[in-house]
C-alpha cells in the first residue's frame, strides 16, 4: 500500500466539492475552481454491479498487454473512467488516469492505466502508458482514485493506495492558468461520483536557519 504522507494536507489552498453526480457512457465533467495545474484531486466513484464486468481469460490479465490497441481502442462495459489530468480546454493535450474493471474466472480485477500518449503536442518526447492490475473485492460498491498534480509531475493513487503510478509530462498548452482537470466515463455503463474533494495546492515553504 502507498499513499501520500500527511504533511501534503498542509498545502491544501481552495478547496471544491462535488456529490451526486452520474457520468453516462462518454460524458466528461470538468474540475472547476481550483488551481489544476497544482493541485490535490480524490474521487470516490459508485461503480454498477460487477457481473456485468467484461470477462477475461487469465492469460489476458498481462496489464502491459492490456494497454495494446486491440484492448485500449475497446470499450469495456465498466470503463474506463477516471480523470483527464493537465488538459488543454480543447483536449488535444492530456494525461488520462483511469480505471478498467474485468472479470476474471471467480473473481474481479481492476486495471489501472495512466496513458501519457496525449499528454503534450511536442514531437521530440517518448509518451508511454503506464499501468498495473490489481484485485477487488466482488461486493465493491465504490473505488476512489487520487491524483497529486504539480505542473508536470502527476502521481494517483488507486484504490486507496493498492496501486501507484507516477508520470512526468510536458504539456505546451495545458500550463499554469491554462490547465484543467477533468473526470470522464468512456465506458459502456454509467459511474457514479458518490465524493469528490479537490484542493489547489500551495508551494511548500523551507525555513533555512543560519548557523553561527
Amino acid at each position: 500500500m502507498q499513499w501520500p504522507i500527511e504533511e501534503l494536507e498542509k498545502l491544501g489552498g481552495n478547496q471544491i466539492n462535488i456529490t451526486g453526480e452520474t457520468l453516462q457512457s462518454g460524458s466528461t465533467l470538468e474540475v472547476k475552481g481550483i488551481t489544476a495545474s497544482q493541485a490535490d484531486v480524490e474521487v470516490l466513484f459508485g461503480l454498477p454491479d460487477l457481473q456485468s464486468a467484461e470477462l477475461l481469460e487469465p492469460s489476458e490479465t498481462n496489464p502491459q498487454e492490456l494497454c495494446k490497441e486491440q484492448y485500449a481502442s475497446r470499450k469495456c462495459m465498466i470503463g474506463p473512467f477516471g480523470l483527464q489530468a493537465l488538459a488543454s480546454k480543447d483536449q488535444t493535450e492530456k494525461t488520462t488516469i483511469s480505471f478498467r474493471i474485468y472479470r476474471v474466472a471467480d473473481h474481479y480485477k481492476c486495471l489501472m492505466i495512466s496513458d501519457q500518449t496525449r499528454s503534450s503536442l511536442r514531437q521530440d518526447l517518448k509518451k508511454l502508458i503506464y499501468a498495473t492490475i490489481f484485485d477487488i473485492d466482488p461486493n465493491l460498491k465504490t473505488i476512489s482514485l487520487r491524483s497529486l498534480i504539480d505542473r508536470s509531475i502527476i502521481e494517483s493513487f488507486g484504490d486507496g493506495g493498492k496501486a501507484c503510478i507516477t508520470n512526468r509530462v510536458y504539456p505546451l498548452l495545458a500550463i499554469e492558468k491554462y490547465a484543467h482537470l477533468y473526470v470522464f466515463n468512456n465506458g459502456s455503463q454509467s459511474v457514479a461520483i458518490s465524493q469528490l474533494n479537490a484542493w489547489s495546492m500551495k508551494q511548500a515553504e523551507f525555513r533555512v536557519e543560519n548557523s553561527i
